[in-house]
């Protein structure tokens, strides 16, 4: 790719939360639990696959890993909501395994206290990730070194009532 194109934005949104804006009860562990619908813009015409990853770095015990997703296919605009917790969805995206020790989406459910923060972060790479299914989420970070064209992230916050 081109030096211009390193370091350019990703535009990430859900109809569900604006960034820095609560997640819907809906879409935690003390509702339904499904992944909100997740879309992206301003992917590089380069990119070979994406990668979703979502966390949250206010967890007691360090940063806890919700959402792990690999070799998207950069044609893709997003995720619908409810992505189905399958090692390998039907378009060739792969799941890895969350802090819980499962693949695909875990809801956000922290303890009682101050609100924490996710962030849906997705990258641009160059390449595909040559990793099985169910990777987790260092396994992929050191599998995208030197190869993320372009990142971006949707920033959302849960608070348990």
């Amino acid at each position: 790719g081109t030096p211009a194109a390193s370091g350019s934005k990703i535009v990430v949104m859900s109809p569900a939360f604006e960034n820095g804006q609560p997640i819907p009860f809906f879409f935690s562990c003390q509702g339904k639990g499904i992944s909100p619908q997740i879309s992206w813009s301003d992917i590089p015409k380069e990119a070979k696959s994406l990668v979703l990853i979502c966390e949250d770095p206010d967890a007691p015990g360090g940063t806890w890993i919700h959402w792990v997703a690999y070799n998207i296919p950069p044609q893709m605009l997003g995720f619908s909501s409810n992505v189905p917790p399958r090692p390998q969805l039907d378009d060739g995206t792969r799941q890895g395994k969350n802090s819980w020790g499962k693949i695909g989406y875990g809801a956000p459910c922290p303890p009682s206290g101050p609100a924490h923060r996710y962030y849906f972060k997705v990258y641009a790479l160059d390449t595909t990730l040559s990793l099985a299914p169910g990777a987790a989420k260092d396994q992929v970070v050191q599998a995208m070194k030197g190869h993320i064209l372009a990142e971006g992230s949707l920033m959302g916050t849960y608070q348990r009532r």
